[in-house]
């Protein structure tokens, strides 16, 4: 557990910085579940109350007037209500989070003097010149004032629309404004007020009210504000802002909540207790379940959800996932439901939660039937499926699954589909049968193209026989689940059809479940499998071969990619990784073996954190040292790997 808590807080520390002084890696909700998860196991860590520091060397250092520290954090109503249980606050004071950068505002006598960013929480860069273009700051105050404000500095859509489209989103483009020591550009920024802080006792705010009604007298622009009674209306505040999010002028991430009285002393903490961030998940907009899909792949069945059109991370989307049926029965949905939905990770848009059912709502009701082969399906609650095991939709993909654990080139699937359809090809030994004239007949598919297809199936020789069995597509068996039970002595096909339940139950990480499903799987494909074999055009590399091929010399070893490579392909990369026992990752992280780059001497992102991390780096020949063999065919011009 100490390794990962000491991994969680390495990536956390690694990822601030690149929020607030570089450009992102992950999105925000993948930043939150690596938090989330520190939170979990190690409540204490000193990561968790340490700021996020932005700086500039170029910039003067000044101290702050208000502390200006970071939030706690609730991203779910569940976690809300616990931080709202624990507190009682008697009211609550609502805000639009913004997704800017914040600043403080220093004033003297009245006259604005000093704008400082937020830094470590403490110190902070001074840009009073550019914070003076921006809008939004009073120069002069119409009352003697001596003590802070702080903002958030944002760039709105319109602006970026129009001067800055180059630039990934209204944050990055803001940061780097911001800094700039000509100021060009600052002009284009807006300040949004939200807090105050006096030196002077006698104007010391009391309530949060009273600090706002202040700052909108004074002439600031402010942060959206509103004030609830109870943790509930506080949710359904934060699903009425997620529906009309879209079409703010600014981005927003989430609600700033706290109570309604001012603590001082609270504010001095690293992470202030009395007030929480309730940020959006991801990308959240609420709409209508107007109906179901069953997604159909080989014989499961999965439910995409129909939905009024919304907008979502600038994209609009009209089907989300539902994962599976338990999901749908655990919230409760129905079609006609109010939905929140989301983008997680801003990719893959899933229903969230309800809101509350319409009027006129009906039951989802599961396909009672394969739509194939007519068979009863059975609904496990996290997954539903056909049963029988020769239906035709299980035919077609274990097909595919062959193709792809083979890593078989130019047989995609609509190739496959024709070639089922027109019944050339019905099970995996009919494809070892196909000739070149087979393949040509197809539009679109020439001698030239059917002879490499052909030839890219039939180079996929020796096949390891965890392999092997992986490709026959037997349910939640995956080729490094039988790797396990070749390594457990079980190394030869015909060992392992002998073998009882117990028998191969006491093989490491198979549980008797697991071990049932490999033997009720392999008597189900057993004819197909013999049938393949029979071909003599597949090797099966078993017994004393396979006890070689499992001395695989990448195993346990983890590798990234970076730059440009020269006698592969990235993906052909990772492949090799994968034949060799290895496993590929797409950044660098704390128990990485190896970074792989043709230029050792990198001032990438990658390369200097591997080398903050000890990570060794390494070139691309001596990554291809480490193989067997290194088959010629997979070379290919050098390609950029990021």
């Amino acid at each position: 557990m100490q390794n990962r808590i000491d991994q969680l807080a390495e990536l956390i520390a690694y990822h601030q910085d690149k929020y607030y002084n570089h450009q992102p890696e992950i999105s925000d909700i993948e930043f939150d579940t690596l938090w989330d998860e520190l939170t979990e196991l190690a409540p204490d860590h000193p990561v968790l109350n340490r700021v996020g520091k932005d700086s500039n060397e170029d910039h003067t250092k000044r101290e702050h007037l208000i502390p200006m520290g970071s939030q706690d954090k609730a991203s779910s109503p569940e976690q809300f209500l616990r931080w709202a249980k624990k507190i009682a606050h008697p009211r609550y004071i609502v805000q639009y989070k913004l997704d800017g950068a914040s600043i403080e505002l220093q004033y003297h006598q009245g006259r604005f003097i000093h704008g400082v960013t937020r830094g470590d929480g403490r110190i902070g860069d001074d840009i009073t010149r550019n914070v003076r273009a921006m809008q939004g700051v009073p120069q002069e105050l119409p009352e003697i004032f001596s003590g802070a404000v702080r903002g958030e500095i944002i760039m709105e859509h319109r602006v970026h629309r129009h001067y800055y489209q180059e630039k990934a989103n209204c944050r990055n483009a803001a940061n780097g404004i911001m800094r700039r020591k000509d100021g060009a550009g600052s002009e284009h920024l807006r300040i949004l007020c939200y807090d105050a802080i006096s030196l002077e006792e006698e104007r010391a705010f009391s309530d949060e009210i009273g600090k706002t009604d202040w700052l909108r007298r004074m002439g600031f622009d402010l942060v959206p504000q509103v004030v609830l009674e109870t943790p509930e209306e506080v949710i359904h505040y934060r699903d009425l802002v997620i529906e009309k999010r879209s079409s703010l002028g600014y981005d927003i991430d989430g609600l700033v909540i706290k109570g309604p009285q001012v603590d001082r002393e609270d504010m001095k903490r690293a992470r202030p207790q009395k007030q929480i961030a309730f940020k959006f998940s991801a990308e959240e907009a609420l709409t209508i379940l107007r109906d179901v899909e069953w997604s159909e792949s080989g014989h499961l069945y999965t439910p995409v959800a129909l939905v009024d059109p919304v907008l979502l991370a600038g994209t609009t989307v009209r089907r989300a996932s539902l994962v599976h049926p338990e999901l749908i029965a655990s919230m409760e949905l129905r079609i006609g439901s109010e939905v929140i939905i989301s983008k997680r990770g801003d990719i893959i848009p899933k229903i969230e939660r309800l809101v509350r059912h319409t009027e006129e709502t009906r039951d989802i009701t599961p396909p009672e039937y394969c739509r194939v082969c007519g068979t009863a399906t059975v609904n496990e609650g996290k997954r539903l499926y056909c049963p029988n095991l020769r239906c035709p939709r299980r035919a077609f993909r274990r097909l595919q699954k062959w193709i792809d654990v083979l890593e078989v080139r130019d047989f995609g699937d609509v190739l496959l589909g024709k070639l089922f359809e027109t019944g050339l090809v019905r099970e995996i030994a009919d494809l070892y049968g196909l000739s070149v004239q087979d393949l040509s007949t197809f539009p679109g598919m020439g001698e030239v193209s059917a002879s490499k297809a052909l030839e890219n199936l039939r180079r996929a020789n020796p096949v390891p026989l965890a392999r092997f069995v992986a490709g026959f597509d037997i349910a939640g068996i995956a080729e490094l689940k039988m790797q396990k039970v070749v390594d457990a002595g079980f190394d030869t096909l015909e060992k392992i059809r002998a073998a009882t339940v117990d028998d191969l139950s006491r093989a490491e990480g198979i549980a008797e479940t697991t071990a049932r499903a490999i033997l009720e799987g392999l008597g189900a494909v057993r004819d197909e499998m013999d049938r393949l074999l029979a071909t003599g055009t597949l090797i099966l590399e078993e017994g004393a071969s396979a006890d070689a091929a499992g001395e695989l010399p990448l195993k346990g070893m983890t590798f990234c990619f970076t730059g440009t490579l020269n006698r592969l392909k990235r993906s052909d990369a990772e492949k090799l990784v994968r034949r060799w026992g290895g496993e590929s990752r797409s950044s660098v992280a704390a128990g990485l073996s190896r970074l792989v780059t043709n230029s050792p001497d990198s001032t990438s992102a990658k390369a200097r954190r591997a080398r903050e991390l000890g990570v060794p780096v390494i070139t691309e020949e001596d990554f291809l040292a480490l193989l067997p063999d290194f088959p010629e065919s997979v070379i290919a011009p050098g390609s950029q790997a990021d």
